[in-house]
């Protein structure tokens, strides 16, 4: 297996074969992430501690952070995914990838020293290899030659040479990132203005707005108070004229009544409300009321008494005929009977008897 150890000190890195299973059982089991003592690979990495960053198999699939696994598994990767770099607009893929957990189905492990021992490493602690680039952020140009806000972080790029195929060389510089100049804030105030006159702008068109329709909410309220004046003047209009008809119409049924049938006396109380009689009462003769002292009891028929009611006769009274010297006992009356005299049974038929006869 072989041993991809770098250390960011000195930015270096060395690459290790080692064959012997028994050195490499130290890293057996280890997910990516985790601390090993080096010990166990020779006197020269005593004290030493490694960190274990990644790995390739056989057949060259990498290692996978997150996947509790030894063996190899098919996952759909996207954008912003590791062992995944989508090459257009939303591409997903499903791609084999190796388990975080080490095992000897490796062929090359990457390591990164994390402490260091007590013996130097030729090739990879005892020598420090040259930045080739420097810092391009401002804040950590100032961080590195501490600098304070005054001094001009330009002046302090660290370039590099370039040799051309013609064989001329040239100065190449980074561009400075994040650096405030004064142009910068100009164009800052100046869109915070921008920014500023459009909330004005908004506000002035908000209470603009609310105070059209304030005015059109009153011309509306008015226009259903004429509205509704107007119907509830027309309304008193018809009632009064109604009211007008009505009185009309009674004074002429009040003066008809008053030439065909005499008024009518009202009860003075209201509780007890007068019946009206089943026969008209004679003008002439005033009846007696109900219940007073004048009342008499009407009499009883036949089946009140509970004896059939006997046949009532009308009595006339006899005339006094007249003959012709105006002596009693005449010419006969038509009909053959006698005006005054007996019926046709011999028997009188009621009352006095009449002067004839005695």
């Amino acid at each position: 297996m072989k041993l991809n150890i770098a250390y960011p000190v000195t930015a270096c890195g060395k690459q290790v074969e080692i064959d012997d299973d028994r050195k490499l059982r130290i890293f057996y089991d280890k997910r990516i992430g985790q601390e090993v003592d080096a010990d166990a690979l020779g006197d020269e990495w005593k004290g030493y501690l490694l960190r274990v960053t990644g790995g390739n198999d056989k057949q060259g699939f990498p290692m996978l952070q997150g996947v509790l696994s030894t063996n190899r598994v098919r996952l759909l990767l996207a954008k912003g995914s590791k062992c995944f770099r989508p090459r257009r607009e939303g591409q997903r893929k499903r791609k084999s990838v190796r388990g975080c957990i080490v095992d000897a189905n490796l062929s090359a492990l990457n390591l990164i020293i994390v402490k260091k021992g007590d013996q130097e490493i030729p090739g990879l602690t005892e020598t420090a290899a040259p930045r080739r680039l420097g810092p391009r952020i401002a804040s950590k140009i100032r961080k590195l030659f501490n600098l304070s806000k005054e001094d001009d972080v330009k002046k302090y790029v660290i370039p590099r040479i370039k040799t051309l195929k013609n064989g001329k060389k040239i100065t190449k510089k980074p561009r400075v990132q994040r650096l405030v100049t004064p142009e910068k804030i100009r164009r800052r105030k100046r869109i915070m203005r921008l920014k500023q006159l459009r909330r004005d702008k908004r506000r002035d068109d908000r209470a603009e707005y609310m105070r059209l329709l304030q005015q059109r909410l009153k011309e509306a309220r008015e226009r259903m108070e004429r509205k509704r004046s107007r119907m509830r003047a027309a309304l008193l209009a018809k009632a009064a004229k109604a009211a007008k008809a009505g009185r009309t119409r009674t004074r002429s049924s009040s003066s008809r009544m008053s030439t065909s049938k005499p008024a009518t006396k009202l009860p003075t109380k209201l509780g007890k409300v007068a019946k009206p009689a089943t026969a008209p009462a004679k003008p002439g003769k005033p009846q007696p009321k109900k219940g007073g002292k004048d009342a008499k009891p009407a009499p009883k028929t036949g089946k009140q008494q509970g004896k059939p009611a006997a046949k009532q006769t009308k009595t006339t009274k006899p005339t006094k005929p007249t003959g012709k010297g105006g002596k009693p006992g005449g010419a006969k009356p038509s009909g053959g009977k006698p005006a005054g005299g007996k019926p046709p049974g011999g028997k009188p038929s009621g009352g006095k008897p009449s002067k004839s006869t005695k």
